[in-house]
């Protein structure tokens, strides 16, 4: 593996783990090492020290080594594959984030940052989490494609994101975290 990439997903996750985007166990990170190989944690990473040994370099052909990665593994393919300007991706559940799509369509930010860098985002809803896994890998990809956008927000799920730099998608899911976080306050001040 290549050390920088490494250290790169190792450093995201931590700050991530320590804003709680990401849970024991929860969640996944990769980076495309070349057009038909990525990078992600293993299905039993533990965010705040990711490293070599949590993580599994796949091909785009299944083998073995698919047994160790995580349950999200072929949604980060189905990206990787349909768009190539992902070069890292992420999923993760900020809990304010989760917590504002339960009972909304839209993130319509109000904060000076949200309004500014991400404006309005729609709450994708995937109707059913019984067969989500099965659906997911198209879905999400699909969405990417037809709105245009490197981001979605999934109604009670979380947020997928990709992009060409790693630290402007850890930037963007901190955004979409924060303006929930102020939406649901201002929410609580209003009762």
């Amino acid at each position: 593996m290549q050390n920088y990439l490494v250290n790169e997903l190792n450093e995201i996750s931590l700050s991530m783990f320590r804003k709680n985007f990401f849970g024991i166990y929860h969640g996944s990170i990769s980076a495309r090492t070349e057009q038909n190989k990525f990078i992600i944690n293993k299905k039993n990473a533990i965010f705040d020290r990711i490293g070599e040994n949590s993580l599994v370099e796949l091909y785009s052909k299944k083998d073995y080594r698919w047994n160790d990665a995580s349950i999200d593994a072929r949604i980060h393919l189905s990206i990787y594959t349909n768009i190539s300007e992902a070069k890292y991706i992420c999923y993760a559940m900020p809990p304010y984030t989760v917590a504002y799509t339960l009972n909304h369509n839209n993130i319509i930010p109000k904060d000076y940052f949200g309004l500014m860098l991400i404006g309005k985002i729609n709450i994708y809803d995937s109707k059913r989490f019984e067969d989500w896994y099965e659906r997911a890998n198209v879905e999400i990809y699909r969405y990417f494609i037809e709105k245009n956008t490197n981001i979605i927000v999934v109604k009670g799920y979380g947020i997928f994101a990709y992009d060409r730099d790693i630290y402007s998608l850890a930037k963007n899911i901190a955004l979409i975290e924060n303006t929930c976080r102020v939406l649901l306050l201002a929410a609580n001040e209003k009762q």
